[in-house]
C-alpha cells in the first residue's frame, strides 16, 4: 500500500489558493508521455478545478479532479513571477 503525504482536503485547499492565477500544469499521460502548459486557473468546484490554457492550440478549458493530483498524475504549481 502507498503511503499517502496528504488528503484530498489539502489538496483541495491548495488549488483553492491559486484560484484565477497563473499555474503550469504537468499531465503524465502514459507510456512516457507528458504535456506541459501554462494557463489560468479558472474554475474551482467541489470534483474538479478548470484551467484555461495560454496556448491558442488548445480548444477550450480542460478539467482535472483532486484525485489525479493526489496520486501525482497531474502536477500544478504557479507560475515563478520575473523580477
Amino acid at each position: 500500500m502507498i503511503k499517502q503525504k496528504s488528503n484530498i482536503g489539502a489538496v483541495k485547499r491548495t488549488i483553492a489558493d491559486y484560484f484565477q492565477k497563473q499555474v503550469d500544469v504537468t499531465v503524465n499521460l502514459g507510456r512516457n508521455k507528458v504535456l506541459t502548459y501554462c494557463g489560468e486557473l479558472s474554475g474551482v468546484y467541489p470534483a474538479l478545478f478548470t484551467v484555461s490554457p495560454n496556448d491558442k492550440n488548445f480548444l477550450g478549458k480542460t478539467s482535472y479532479s483532486y484525485a489525479e493530483v493526489l496520486c501525482g498524475s497531474v502536477k500544478i504549481r504557479p507560475v515563478k513571477q520575473a523580477e
